[in-house]
């Protein structure tokens, strides 16, 4: 026999986004849906609700709220938050509260919400499971301490595989999957930081665009897998090229994004160059034969307080600039200086 449902409660005031997500789960998943903060109350009144994931924005109560609510009066539901970049810093610090399992940014992928529900209802089952163990061992006594020890052992699985399941949403939300690096929204995060940082102790800032060039002939030609081999090694190449105090993640397809901390425009115009001539002399071997990649960079670099949208317009510019004047070759751009090419 299959093991039974677990119930989402689906909260949002939009009732077109409730439809496309029950369509989506309902084939996994008891769904309930509520359009306001008061109606999930009722239907938790009603009976269990293993999991709930809300909207961040609704009127009258926020999402935060309502999940502060249920903390209180279902502790073991599943509470998961969808929320716009512009209400990151509310989700993080209702994260940080201990109100919230996990979020999701808006607009979802399909791929990404399904992994996140199965991951969440795997976590309450591992807890039910956790908490049925746990019963048992309270029951025992001391002429029953090889059972003790037996279920002892299952609960310590239990909580290592719970733990596991914590990490890996984590790393869901935070890295790339075919490269281990950052990526778009972990980088995106961490560049809005510094710039808030900047704004308080001003200093160099520079962020690059790394671009693999011609890269699809590299697939053409060595297949996809040799394609993904290549991503692989350029992505450990750029790590161990950049400082200790950089970051770099892999945004899309075959582009990275490079922040150079505390970095002016000539130490931007030599971290390019080292980058550049680092690919440019690495070895991919693969089935097919070796594989040698450039690639094209645009940098953008800021000496005071701004915005991460001009900067990270001004790095795509200077790569586009790259990729027009010949490729392999490196583009500054600062929002203070003139346009240097390396």
């Amino acid at each position: 026999m299959n093991p039974p449902l677990c119930t989402v409660l689906l909260v949002d005031d939009e009732p077109y986004l409730l439809l496309t997500l029950e369509t989506l789960l309902r084939d996994e998943f008891h769904v309930l849906t509520a359009t306001s903060a008061d109606e999930a109350e009722k239907l938790f009144e009603r009976q269990p609700i293993h999991i709930v994931l809300t909207d961040q924005r609704m009127p009258r109560r926020s999402g935060v709220q309502l999940l502060e609510w249920v903390r209180q009066h279902s502790p073991r539901t599943i509470r998961l938050l969808m929320t716009g970049f512009s209400e990151l810093d509310d989700a993080i610090s209702a994260i940080n509260r201990g109100q919230v399992y996990h979020y999701l940014h808006k607009p979802w992928r399909a791929e990404e919400l399904l992994q996140v529900m199965h991951n969440a209802a795997e976590t309450y089952l591992l807890r039910q499971k956790q908490d049925e163990l746990l019963e048992q061992l309270q029951t025992l006594n001391s002429k029953l301490e090889l059972l003790v020890e037996e279920r002892t052992r299952e609960l310590q699985q239990a909580n290592a595989l719970l733990e596991q399941r914590n990490r890996e949403l984590e790393r869901l939300a935070l890295t790339d999957p075919l490269t281990g690096l950052l990526n778009r929204r972990a980088i995106e995060d961490l560049i809005d930081f510094e710039l808030r940082r900047q704004a308080r102790f001003p200093g160099p800032l520079a962020i690059g665009y790394v671009d693999l060039d011609h890269f699809k002939q590299i697939n053409t030609r060595f297949t996809h897998g040799g394609g993904d081999e290549a991503l692989r090694q350029i992505a450990c190449l750029l790590n161990q090229t950049i400082r200790q105090v950089d970051s770099v993640a892999r945004i899309g397809g075959e582009e990275f994004l490079i922040l150079a901390r505390e970095t002016p425009f000539d130490g931007a115009a030599i971290l390019a160059e080292r980058i550049r001539l680092a690919v440019q002399q690495h070895r991919i071997s693969s089935p097919l034969g070796d594989i040698r990649v450039t690639v094209s960079l645009g940098f953008a670099v800021t000496e005071g307080p701004t915005e991460r949208q001009p900067l990270m317009h001004l790095a795509a510019q200077a790569l586009a600039q790259a990729k027009q004047s010949g490729r392999n070759r490196a583009v500054i751009r600062s929002l203070q200086a003139a346009t240097v090419g390396v």
